[in-house]
């Protein structure tokens, strides 16, 4: 995998074979961050990285200027490696080693962009369960953007404050936006 742009565009980062990880493949992720570019400045979000594996999400922002990203994964070999990873590149990225559902029931950390790239043999109800979490629990800026990456055979549409999805072969991201206050009236 490699960085895309930023600072550190071209750089590529090698995780060890034995962490269990699904990397996004750099087509995709050159199409994401080229829809979230349009959206918002780098230097100005928060992120919230869950399910980060080998970290290659939360490298992308880093490089391109975002100072408060927060990944999480709950197994110790990925967040080793983000933290050797972002130690060497000089990257400011916090990482918490949890469950990602139970940290996001206890969570108080808000984020204008949270990214979730779970496996992708999750059950449609587990795919579901994290917007439900996210928004029961307020953890999205009122202008923030959920993603959360998922097969092309997975349909999470009927989850709370679906948007819309964008297909790049195999994956799939489903973006996710808080109602305006004029849609609540």
């Amino acid at each position: 995998m490699r960085i895309i742009s930023g600072e550190f565009k071209g750089r590529r980062i090698t995780a060890p074979k034995k962490l269990p990880i699904r990397p996004t493949t750099d087509m995709a992720k050159e199409s994401l961050f080229n829809i979230i570019n349009n959206q918002y400045y780098f230097e100005d979000v928060s992120v919230l990285d869950l399910f980060s594996g080998s970290g290659n999400i939360s490298y992308e922002f880093a490089s391109r200027g975002t100072r408060n990203i927060t990944s999480v994964d709950q197994d110790f070999g990925c967040i080793r490696f983000i933290n050797e990873t972002a130690e060497s590149f000089g990257m400011q990225i916090q990482t918490i080693k949890s469950d990602v559902f139970k940290f996001l029931e206890k969570s108080k950390t808000k984020a204008t962009i949270i990214f979730a790239d779970p496996p992708y043999d999750f059950t449609v109800e587990q795919f579901s369960k994290i917007p439900e979490l996210i928004f029961k629990n307020d953890l999205l800026d009122a202008d923030g953007l959920l993603i959360v990456e998922h097969s092309k055979y997975t349909d999470i549409s009927s989850s709370k404050n679906y948007s819309h999805s964008k297909s790049y072969g195999a994956n799939m991201f489903s973006f996710f936006t808080l109602p305006s206050s004029d849609e609540e009236e």
